[in-house]
């Protein structure tokens, strides 16, 4: 029996990307250029390789149907994502961006079969080897690791993340419905 398959999947992807793309238009765009650290990515950037970031795993997964990663030259990928980071967008694009790069890559695991995710992918020498469910799967963590930058940012730039204040906001509903009348 599964439990959490590619629709799961799927689904999950689509929720992280949704609260991804809130925090972005939440954000000013004076605000875009904003780096927590000299060496740090702006939120621009950041935002950027986010929404570029999945068409690695596309490219193993969907394109190649990889199942070793042993030879795999990810130095192309790296340097074609750092060249999109560095291209200035304003932010309604990078908006967009971060909308169809996600729309496409959840609709594409809603393609896959379970059989599909079960596959295992070989990795180099000195590695376990993975299934692709497990390598999708850190498409999101991925994701959910900078949007835990994001907030940290709001903070930084003066803004409380909406996630904070929708749990604020439940916790207030909460307290008050404890109170005596």
């Amino acid at each position: 029996m599964t439990y959490y398959g590619p629709k799961q999947m799927a689904d999950s992807l689509r929720t992280v990307r949704k609260n991804t793309i809130i925090i972005a238009e939440e954000i000013g765009e004076e605000h875009y250029g904003f780096r927590a650290t000299p060496d740090t990515r702006s939120i621009a950037q950041l935002l950027i390789h986010i929404a570029m970031s999945p068409q690695i795993a596309e490219h193993i997964h969907a394109i190649e149907r990889r199942t070793t990663m042993e030879g795999f030259d990810f130095a192309p990928f790296f340097v074609r994502l750092q060249d999109e980071e560095q291209n200035a967008r304003p932010k309604a694009v990078i908006i967009s961006l971060l909308r169809t790069e996600g729309d496409r890559f959840a609709a594409w695991l809603d393609s896959v079969s379970d059989d599909f995710l079960g596959e295992k992918v070989t990795m180099p020498a000195g590695m376990n080897s993975k299934t692709r469910f497990e390598m999708i799967l850190g498409v999101k963590e991925h994701e959910m690791h900078h949007r835990g930058q994001l907030m940290l940012i709001e903070r930084l730039i003066g803004q409380v993340p909406h996630l904070t204040r929708e749990m604020n906001a439940w916790i207030e509903t909460m307290m008050a419905a404890q109170r005596p009348a």
